[in-house]
């Protein structure tokens, strides 16, 4: 997918639409920017959370959840070393 943008006088530029709706890019969505090799590169960062939804299977929410959460990631960390 390719586009041509024109950069206005304070350096920003548009992402198209429809780059946008295929990375997942909303408002808000955080960008990290670098150059590789000559070229300017944008990474969508996502949500650290989503990459550990649904590791942990909960029946029942507890109701000291810190220490729920301690118990949990000891037994994750056992199960996955």
């Amino acid at each position: 997918m390719k586009a041509i943008i024109r950069v206005d006088k304070k350096g920003r530029v548009l992402i198209p639409k429809n780059i946008r709706e295929v990375m997942g890019i909303r408002e808000k969505t955080l960008l990290r920017i670098e150059v590789i090799d000559g070229k300017i590169v944008l990474e969508p960062l996502r949500d650290i959370a989503d990459s550990y939804y649904g590791i942990i299977d909960v029946k029942k929410w507890p109701q000291d959840l810190d220490e729920f959460l301690v118990k949990a990631i000891q037994e994750w960390w056992k199960r996955s070393t």
